[in-house]
């Protein structure tokens, strides 16, 4: 089919819910993308922090290949190698003691939010479920994390929402305390608050929120489901902020392109959510688990570094081209977010350099690069100078 065949077809048999840009992507190589006509993209998108490895990496392939040959899917009231390996190189490389996988990062954090209301239940009783999170935060789309966001511009159309959740300015500990109370059980944060403008936490002030959620046993919830896999440089952001959290959701990269998702968890939370408590049916796919495990194998320490390199690298080439439309960059290793002046529009700055072969994405008012991890110097180049070209005025 050509493009045009597939935006029509598009057009007509799906629901509307997405701002799609027109680019109907046929294949990819590396951090390259190409649309049935052979027309090539440099993405700095990588399906919004999914394809890890990006596009066409052959030992990603053949682990999909050899585990799809064996089996596909197979229920989790039975045992499979593929999660238990996954599940075992999760907690050795970051400390928790146990894992749930799931699909999706919306997914993941519902699962965490019942395990920190269940926990609390457990151990007090009723009357102690209310978990604060973030003013501009993101926790997903479903009922429950539309209202765990703390943004009130997805607190609207689909109500009622699920209740218990109240909102702090973030890095700012007295709002946290004026906003506790007798019936919190958990506090939830993103490290670095992606769809809000990738803005990081300062590292002080996520030390001080730890210890007083250890103070009150509240459990101390973290969203890695954009900042993980990788993404920022280590495995998981947490580990750039010296935490061990209670729990801490995954998404995107964790299968590098397929659908997986997952809550690691400490200790303390290991049997919170026993039989019968939490369930999901494609949760543990063999194929999606096997995926994992090459994403992991690629995730080394030398890996890791590089990716800090790399983000280093392009958010100095971005601010050494001094463009009229671009302020500051911020983020943490390929997660990089750049301010955009008032006078400019987030969503125009994308269409252009679309139009021009670079594929970027937009977060609050500003635009977010989540490249693939293993993009090269050469694209990353590429991709800068499509940038000076199309914005130099």
């Amino acid at each position: 089919m050509t493009s045009q065949e597939i935006l029509a077809l598009t057009d007509q048999y799906v629901m509307h819910t997405y701002g799609r840009s027109p680019v109907a992507v046929d294949h990819g190589d590396g951090a390259r993308l190409y649309t049935p006509e052979g027309r090539e993209y440099v993405d700095f998108t990588s399906g919004i922090g999914v394809c890890a490895l990006g596009y066409g990496n052959a030992a990603w392939l053949d682990a999909i290949h050899a585990q799809a040959k064996k089996l596909g899917h197979i229920s989790n009231l039975f045992y499979t190698e593929p999660a238990a390996r996954l599940a075992e190189i999760l907690c050795k490389r970051t400390g928790e003691s146990c894992v749930f996988f799931a699909n999706g990062g919306g997914e993941a954090n519902e699962g965490m939010i019942k395990l920190a209301r269940k926990y609390s239940f457990d151990k007090y009783g009723q009357g102690r479920s209310t978990i604060i999170t973030l003013q501009n935060s993101f926790h997903g789309r479903t009922i429950t994390t539309l209202k765990a966001t703390g943004q009130d511009v997805f607190h609207n159309f689909f109500f009622p929402f699920t209740e218990g959740f109240r909102y702090a300015a973030a890095n700012d500990l007295d709002a946290l305390k004026a906003a506790a109370g007798d019936d919190v059980c958990a506090v939830m944060v993103e490290l670095v608050q992606g769809e809000g403008g990738v803005l990081p936490l300062d590292k002080d002030y996520v030390k001080a929120v730890e210890a007083l959620c250890a103070e009150k046993d509240w459990l101390f919830l973290v969203d890695e489901v954009q900042t993980g896999v990788g993404r920022t440089g280590t495995l998981f952001a947490f580990q750039q902020y010296d935490l061990l959290p209670d729990a801490v959701s995954f998404a995107k990269g964790i299968a590098g392109g397929l659908p997986m998702s997952g809550i690691l968890a400490n200790e303390k939370c290991r049997n919170v959510l026993g039989p019968g408590t939490h369930a999901t049916t494609f949760g543990a796919n063999p194929v999606c688990a096997a995926a994992g495990l090459a994403v992991q194998e690629a995730l080394s320490d030398a890996f890791l570094q590089e990716v800090q390199e790399k983000g280093a690298y392009l958010r100095s080439g971005i601010e050494s081209l001094h463009l009229p439309c671009f302020g500051k960059t911020r983020g943490l290793g390929l997660m990089i977010g750049i301010a955009v002046q008032d006078r400019y529009s987030n969503k125009e700055i994308a269409a252009r350099l679309a139009d021009n072969g670079l594929l970027v994405l937009t977060a609050g008012p500003g635009v977010r690069l989540l490249p693939p991890l293993v993009i090269s110097k050469e694209e990353m180049d590429q991709g800068l100078a499509i940038m000076a070209e199309t914005l130099k005025q």
